[in-house]
């Protein structure tokens, strides 16, 4: 899977100096997270959900991250090629909770009772861990292996991960686009403190890259594939993707409506598996549905993108019970962020998704997911 309210401060594109690790802990990481989960009341439990009948819940809070004109919330809130989540829950009347930027803020509306069920970053999932969040883990899948991108301006002197050495790179901190930024640094033996680290979310982010107030930018699609267009910025070569993405329930919602979960998992797989096979499809119908107003760029961009399959949702269409690889690629993920001092203490990510409780949620989402 940004910076949003859990943050305390958000470092200027102006300061003369990036932030070392033990600012970047002051920004951000567990140590930012969990105050303020802690201020939604640590283990607060939501009120018991209203049933149309046994097992089947009145009503699904679906956060909806981004603007949700576009992507699986949009395809499912409009019934994409006859997807109904509602009628495949029973009945079930779906509420689309917004204002997300990205899937972290999201662990702290679980955290308040204020959504049942998400998507959710690998970040996310570890800086949850750590902060006590009541999700339970449903379902994951790999992102896209070329998702995240570092533009450069195209006349920049920087052409490779040794080159951003002392620059002003803007990222938006504790998203998918952070753990890839590490990666990409490790390979020419560079960390965060030998950069000018300035953390921004997307539409910042952009405004500084414009602007010339940073000299390169990490950002994931389809904010970054818009940018590079808009801008005519280049990319630099060899920056992967690395985390995986899960969709998770509140643990008060999954305990009370196991079957109801694993079927908002399967419709999030099915709407992608249609998006996938009829992008010019999916793409007129986000169209119509105000998804990238009048910009003919923004729909052209986004039609390359879900052809390729480079879009955070692309495989989802792969959904499957959370297994031994999306587990080791967590804890990977929670091992660096805390060997560079972005998380504080060591997070036992593997521990909680191997967590026997979840055993039983397992099992039906997987039976959900061989239909």
């Amino acid at each position: 899977m940004p910076r949003y309210p859990i943050t305390a401060s958000r470092p200027s594109v102006t300061s003369p100096a990036g932030p070392s690790r033990r600012r970047l802990l002051a920004l951000g990481g567990v140590a930012a997270l969990a105050p303020a989960l802690a201020a939604c009341g640590r283990g607060s439990s939501a009120p018991k959900t209203e049933q149309l009948a046994e097992g089947v819940p009145a009503k699904l809070r679906f956060a909806v991250i981004g603007n949700g004109k576009t992507g699986v919330p949009a395809a499912l809130r409009h019934k994409f090629d006859g997807v109904d989540i509602g009628k495949e829950l029973g009945g079930t009347s779906v509420a689309w909770p917004s204002g997300f930027t990205a899937s972290l803020p999201v662990m702290e509306a679980f955290k308040a009772g204020s959504v049942d069920f998400s998507f959710a970053t690998a970040t996310a999932v570890a800086y949850a861990v750590g902060g006590g969040v009541p999700i339970v883990p449903l379902a994951a899948y790999p992102l896209p292996g070329t998702e995240v991108e570092i533009l450069v301006p195209r006349g920049s002197s920087i052409r490779g991960a040794a080159d951003l050495k002392g620059k002003r790179i803007a990222d938006q901190k504790g998203t998918t686009g952070t753990y890839s930024l590490i990666k990409y640094l490790e390979s020419a033996g560079l960390r965060l403190d030998d950069i000018e680290y300035v953390d921004l979310p997307a539409a910042d982010a952009e405004s500084a890259f414009a602007n010339g107030k940073v000299d390169a930018w990490i950002g994931w699609q389809p904010a970054i594939g818009l940018a590079k267009a808009r801008h005519r910025a280049r990319s630099l070569p060899n920056v992967k993707t690395y985390d995986y993405s899960f969709y998770v329930a509140s643990e008060s919602f999954a305990k009370e409506f196991p079957e109801a979960v694993a079927k908002a998992v399967r419709a999030v797989r099915d709407v992608q598996r249609r998006v996938n096979g009829s992008p010019e499809k999916s793409v007129e119908f986000f169209d119509r549905i105000g998804g990238f107003g009048s910009a003919k760029l923004e729909r052209e961009v986004y039609l390359e993108l879900t052809r390729k399959k480079l879009l955070s949702d692309s495989n989802a269409d792969t959904l499957a019970a959370v297994d031994a690889k999306a587990i080791d690629s967590t804890q990977d993920l929670a091992d660096n962020f805390h060997a560079l001092g972005v998380y504080p203490s060591k997070i036992d990510v593997a521990g909680f998704l191997r967590d026997s409780r979840f055993d039983s949620i397992r099992k039906t989402v997987a039976a959900e997911l061989a239909r």
